[in-house]
């Protein structure tokens, strides 16, 4: 990773914005610019030195880990520790202006760090510098990314094998989720979503004790994290023979997803990409149906910058990743979504996931 090359770019950014420093808690960013990936940090970073604080439970990782930072070991909490290394260093001419994460930091941290550093240093919240970098995947990010959507991918099968009338959500999950591991993946990107019957129309239908009904859709989100990045992957199936209005449901829906991705390419506004999918759910009389946003960034994280919503004016660059997954969903009876993760290229788009998305009926 060009963890130098992001340090770069940051500081060039905190000139930008009248920032003399800027103390990175947010532990994503943490990872993003130096590659450390412990529970417990905080980055100060200056023209001069980027300075890693964590606890003595990380020598060895942190040693390990970073790069492009020097490291310091201390048994106050990291922010604290960063703090009075600032608070001591302070010269008495003007004051310097610190910024800071205010979405990572709570109100009582923000308290501490100002009593600490009292009138030496002027503390000022941050813009989401160390987001909007990482918006942009680097060519190593893409490539783990497209590593991550592949074993992710795999697990559907697993889904498929499982899912059968009486058998309970959360066996399949479980599934998917053991095999993920054994496939060497650090973790699940979020709490596998497996949604049958009736809870299919439940947007976030996490994995429950339910048993699978004999008729109805299922729907699986999962993903797994890789080498720290995050995959997303949404696909529906139907158990039993499907109405007349579950097979028009499912068309729709795959339609919207299909022209919200042959609407992403460079210089495309976000909101346009959401404008796509809502069309065509409009034209079938499904539109009041669709209650989330078509797609999100990812990366470090399942939820990232850019968001590809009716309010969102971010124009699309090459190098943004993000998911394409409308869904429509009837409260009390039937759900369907559909999901991709898409890389803006130069040139338009290349889906990442594969693209199996024809109905799948288990009998």
């Amino acid at each position: 990773m060009d963890y130098s090359g992001r340090l770069r770019r940051l500081l060039a950014s905190l000139a930008e914005h009248r920032l003399d420093l800027l103390l990175v808690t947010h532990l994503p960013n943490i990872r993003y610019l130096c590659g450390f990936s412990g529970s417990a940090g905080a980055l100060l970073i200056g023209e001069r030195v980027a300075t890693l604080f964590t606890d003595g439970r990380y020598r060895t990782q942190a040693q390990e880990e970073v790069t492009g930072a020097k490291i310091v070991i201390g048994r106050k909490a990291p922010f604290l520790a960063a703090g009075e290394r600032l608070a001591g260093s302070a010269g008495g001419g003007g004051k310097i202006v610190l910024g800071f994460e205010a979405e990572s930091m709570s109100v009582s941290m923000q308290a501490r760090l100002a009593a600490l550093l009292r009138s030496r240093v002027k503390l000022r919240p941050a813009p989401p510098l160390v987001e909007r970098l990482r918006m942009v995947k680097d060519a190593e990010e893409i490539r783990l990314i497209r590593r991550a959507v592949e074993m992710g991918a795999g697990l559907f099968a697993i889904a498929l094998k499982k899912i059968r009338p009486g058998t309970k959500e959360v066996e399949v999950a479980a599934a998917m989720e053991y095999q993920a591991r054994r496939a060497g993946a650090e973790g699940m990107s979020f709490p596998t979503i497996i949604a049958a019957g009736k809870r299919s129309a439940v947007v976030h239908g996490h994995a429950s004790s339910a048993a699978i009904p004999a008729r109805g859709f299922v729907v699986c989100d999962f993903g797994v994290i890789l080498a720290g990045y995050c995959s997303d992957r949404t696909r529906t199936v139907h158990v039993g023979r499907p109405s007349s209005q579950a097979r028009q449901m499912y068309g729709s829906v795959l339609e919207a997803q299909q022209a919200a991705i042959a609407a992403v390419g460079p210089g495309v506004n976000a909101a346009d990409v959401d404008f796509a999918a809502r069309k065509i759910l409009r034209k079938n009389n499904l539109a009041r149906y669709f209650t989330h946003s078509t797609g999100h960034g990812l990366g470090l994280e399942i939820h990232e910058a850019p968001r590809l919503a009716a309010a969102q004016r971010q124009e699309l660059e090459p190098g943004m990743v993000v998911t394409i997954e409308p869904g429509a969903y009837i409260p009390g009876r039937l759900g369907v979504r559909i999901e991709d993760v898409v890389v803006v290229t130069p040139s338009g788009r290349e889906v990442l996931t594969p693209t199996d998305k024809e109905l799948i009926v288990v009998e």
